[in-house]
C-alpha cells in the first residue's frame, strides 16, 4: 500500500483529560464531531478520569476512527458547583501529568499539532482549521467565563503573572484609574476578531510539532509561585523562545456551570447555523453583491529565463485580469508578460529603479495597483509559484463562496519536477497561508514594516474570514542548483543575521542530501 498520501494532510491529535458531568460532556463531544477537518487528518486521545468509565466516550470512539481512551488515576475529588471550580494542588499536577502524556503521544506519533481542549467547551466548527491556518507554535482560541456569579465575563488568556489583564512595565505601579483603562483596552481588543500576542493562555490550545520538539511541558517549575499548570506551561514556552497567541475569530461556549447549558441553544443558533460568520458580523466591512472575479497580482524582476512563461500560461486559464509590477527588469520580462497574457486584461507598471532590497515597499505598491482596478479577489503569486492543474476549475468555485474573505493554501518547495523537500527547516507545506484575498473597500489594510519576509498581503487580513483549501501550490524556485545558490547569497547579503527569517534555514539551502518526498498528483 502506498502511504505517501498521508503526507498531503496535516496531522492533528485532539486530546482532552475528562472528568465531567455527562450532560456537559455530551455537548463537548457533539462539537468535536462537528469540527471541520478539510486538509487535516485527525486522531483523538482522552484520559477518562471519571470514577466510572464514561459511556459517552465509548460511544464517541465507536463513531470515529483513531480514538484512544486511557484510564486516569481517579484519585481524590474534584468539586465544582454553581459558584465556581475548586482546584487543589494535587489535582492540578495530576492534570498536568495527563497533558504531558498527550504531549508525549503527539511527539512519538509524529503529529504536526496537538490540540488540547477542555471537556466543558463547545467548539465552533471552524475552530481547528482556522487555528492550524495561523501557523503559530502556541495559540489558544479565546472563550469568556463568569468566574464567580455576578462577575463580568472574562477571557482565559491574560497579559502576565497569575492573571493580570493589563500591561505594565517591570516595577511600574499604575494608579487604579490607569489600571482600569489599560484592562479595558486589553478586553476590548479581545472582543474584536483577530490574533494577538499574549503572556498566558490555556483551555483550548493548539501546539505545534516545533514547540513540542523544543520541550514545552506542563510540569511544575519548582521555584515558580504561580498557581495552575497552564502558568508553568506558558513560562516554560516563553523561556524556550516561543511566542503565545490568542485568537478571537471563533470563541467556544464555556459550560462552566450546569446552569449554563440553558444558554447553549442561543450559541448554536448563532454559530452552527451560520458557521462562516464571525462574532460581530455587523461590525465587519461588507461588499454588496460580492463577485468572484479573480485578478492576478504579481511582482517580477528578471524572470524571463526562469518560470514566468509557464506560471502565467497556467494562471491565464482561470484569472479575469492581471496586474504586473516590474521592478526595473533588464531582460525581456515585460515582453513575456505581454505575450503570454495577450488575451487577458493587463495592467503592467515598470519601476525605473529597482527596490528589491525593500520587499515591503514593493508589496504595498503592488497591492495598491491591484485595488485601483476594484477587483473582487486579489490573487498574489510569485513568478515561480503555480497551482496544481485542478485549480483551473476549483479556484473559481472557491471564489464564488460569498462568505469567504481569505483563501489559504499550502505551498510545496519543489526540489525537482517530481519531488518536494521536507525536513526540519522545510515544512512550509504543513501550514496554510493566504494567496487570495477579497478586496473590501471599507477595510483599513495595515502592513508589516520589515524589508524582508513582510508578507505578500497586509498583516491584518488575519481579522477576516478564512477558508482553507486542499488545493496545493508548487514553489518552483528551488528546483535548480543555480537558483538555490543565488537565493543563498541573496539572503546572506540582505539578512545576514537572520533577523527577518531563520538563519538555520538559510544555511540549510545548500544541504547536498536533503530529504525529498515524491509529489503525488492525486
Amino acid at each position: 500500500m502506498d502511504t505517501r498520501i498521508s503526507l498531503c494532510k496535516i496531522e492533528v491529535l485532539i486530546a482532552s483529560p475528562v472528568r465531567q458531568k455527562p450532560a456537559i460532556l455530551q455537548e463537548f463531544l457533539w462539537s468535536l464531531a462537528q469540527l471541520e477537518t478539510a486538509g487535516l487528518k485527525v486522531a483523538y486521545a482522552f484520559i477518562d478520569d471519571n470514577d466510572e468509565e464514561s459511556v459517552l466516550l465509548k460511544e464517541f470512539a465507536r463513531r470515529k476512527d483513531a480514538v484512544q481512551i486511557l484510564r486516569g488515576e481517579r484519585a481524590g475529588t474534584y468539586r465544582c458547583d454553581e459558584n465556581t471550580h475548586y482546584w487543589q494542588e494535587d489535582l492540578i499536577w495530576r492534570v498536568a501529568a495527563y497533558k504531558n502524556r498527550f504531549i508525549k503521544m503527539a511527539r512519538e506519533g509524529d503529529f504536526d499539532y496537538l490540540f488540547l481542549v477542555d471537556s466543558d467547551l463547545v467548539l465552533h466548527p471552524r475552530t481547528l482549521v482556522h487555528l492550524v491556518s495561523l501557523g503559530k507554535d502556541v495559540v489558544s482560541e479565546v472563550y469568556w467565563t463568569r468566574w464567580q456569579p455576578g462577575m463580568p465575563p472574562l477571557p482565559q488568556v491574560w497579559v502576565n503573572g497569575q492573571y493580570r489583564l493589563y500591561r505594565a512595565g517591570r516595577g511600574e505601579e499604575p494608579e487604579a484609574a490607569e489600571i482600569a483603562r489599560r484592562q479595558g483596552e486589553f478586553l476590548a481588543m479581545l472582543q474584536r476578531p483577530g490574533t494577538y500576542k499574549v503572556g498566558g493562555l490555556g483551555g483550548c490550545t493548539l501546539i505545534s510539532r516545533r514547540a513540542i520538539a523544543l520541550g514545552v511541558s506542563f510540569g511544575e517549575i519548582y521555584n515558580l509561585g504561580l498557581i495552575g499548570e497552564d502558568r508553568h506551561f506558558c513560562i516554560r514556552a516563553a523561556a524556550l523562545g516561543l511566542e503565545l497567541y490568542a485568537d478571537t475569530h471563533y470563541p467556544p461556549y464555556h459550560i462552566y456551570r450546569e446552569s449554563e447549558l440553558a444558554g447553549l441553544r442561543v450559541y448554536k443558533e448563532q454559530f452552527f447555523s451560520r458557521s462562516q460568520e464571525q462574532v460581530n458580523p455587523g461590525e465587519r466591512p461588507t461588499r454588496a453583491g460580492k463577485g468572484s472575479r479573480i485578478t492576478l497580482a504579481m511582482l517580477v524582476r528578471n524572470e524571463a529565463g526562469r518560470y514566468l512563461r509557464r506560471v502565467l500560461a497556467h494562471a491565464a486559464q482561470y484569472i479575469d485580469g492581471a496586474v504586473i509590477l516590474d521592478d526595473a527588469s533588464d531582460d525581456n520580462t515585460v515582453e513575456v508578460c505581454r505575450e503570454v497574457l495577450r488575451d487577458v486584461p493587463l495592467v503592467l507598471v515598470s519601476n525605473k529603479t529597482p527596490s528589491f532590497h525593500n520587499e515591503a515597499v514593493l508589496r504595498r505598491q503592488l497591492w495598491n495597483l491591484a485595488i485601483e482596478n476594484d477587483p473582487d479577489w486579489v490573487l498574489i503569486l510569485d513568478a515561480d509559484e503555480i497551482f496544481e492543474d485542478r485549480a483551473v476549475k476549483e479556484l473559481r468555485e472557491l471564489a464564488a463562496n460569498p462568505d469567504a474573505e481569505v483563501l489559504a493554501f499550502r505551498l510545496y518547495d519543489m526540489w525537482d519536477e517530481t519531488h518536494y523537500r521536507e525536513d526540519t527547516w522545510w515544512r512550509a507545506h504543513h501550514y496554510y497561508r493566504p494567496f487570495m484575498v477579497r478586496y473590501l473597500p471599507g477595510f483599513r489594510y495595515e502592513w508589516r514594516e520589515t524589508p524582508q519576509h513582510c508578507g505578500r498581503f497586509p498583516k491584518n487580513i488575519a481579522n477576516l474570514r478564512w477558508v482553507t483549501s486542499p488545493l496545493r501550490v508548487k514553489h518552483l524556485g528551488w528546483m535548480k542548483p543555480a537558483d538555490r545558490l543565488a537565493k543563498y547569497y541573496r539572503y546572506k547579503k540582505l539578512d545576514p543575521g537572520g533577523h527577518y527569517g531563520i538563519r538555520e534555514q538559510y544555511l540549510s539551502i545548500l544541504d547536498p542530501k536533503p530529504n525529498l518526498v515524491p509529489w503525488d498528483n492525486e
